[in-house]
This record gives C-alpha cells, structure tokens and sequence, in this order.
C-alpha cells in the first residue's frame, strides 16, 4: 500500500490525482487475497488481462527460458482468436509500453497491424473504464 501511495504522489506532479485513478494492476499482474482486500480498501478496482493468448509475455528476452518472439505473441492472439466461439470480445490484453532494451524485438511495433486486422474483423476497441462500465 506504501508503495501504491508513493506512485500516487509521483503522479500528482504530472497532474493526475488520485480520484482519476480507479483500477489497479498490480506488478507482475501477481495478486493474492490480501491485495485483492487492501485494494478494495483503498476503493480501487483490481483488473488483470484476460488470460489465453501470450500477449503479455512480451517483457521476455531472449536470454530466459519463457522468451516468445513478437511473431510467436502476434501468432498466439490470432490463433486464440480463429480458435474461440466469442473470439476476443471483452478480452483486456496486457502489451507492455516499455520493456528490456535485451528484447530488440518490441511486440508494440506490431500494434499497428494487429489493431488493422482485429478491425477488419469487426472488433472495436474500449478503454478499461467503458469495458468494465455496469450497464
């Protein structure tokens, strides 16, 4: 919690207060029952990405055993994709912005076409807040 306050205020001086903040992910997207519980507390909501595809293995280099090339993450969400009834819809997939300067194979290099294709599909893409929004 200590940590999360201390955020708070580094991001105060960018201007954003608290109350713009309503949901948590938490590093690693590691969670368990006490930070889902002091989470609640703190009156945010806690999120994670939705799990099946590997988008969110793009953080790996390519010195660990866990490593997915981008072609192999770009791969994995079309298949999932093709491979499921309800395809993507409502899916939260976690790409990470910054990441190892050891990966030279940045994912987000290939949003562009990923975002093209799931168009021509007929996806729309939401923010967090209007996806999680109660109708």
């Amino acid at each position: 919690m200590n940590d999360l306050l201390a955020n708070y205020k580094m991001m105060e001086q960018l201007g954003l207060q608290k109350s713009d903040v309503q949901y948590f992910l938490p590093p690693y997207e590691w969670y368990n029952e006490s930070i889902a519980a002091w989470t609640k507390e703190m009156n945010l909501q806690l999120i994670n990405f939705t799990p099946g595809t590997r988008s969110n293995a793009d953080y790996t280099t390519p010195d660990e055993k866990n490593y997915r090339s981008s072609e192999e993450i770009y791969q994995s969400i079309i298949n999932y994709e093709n491979s499921n009834s309800s395809g993507l819809n409502g899916f939260m997939l976690l790409i990470h912005i910054g990441t190892d300067p050891k990966r030279t194979d940045k994912f987000y290099n290939r949003l562009t076409k990923l975002i093209a294709e799931l168009k021509a599909k007929g996806y729309h893409f939401q923010t967090v807040e209007d996806l999680l929004r109660p109708d």
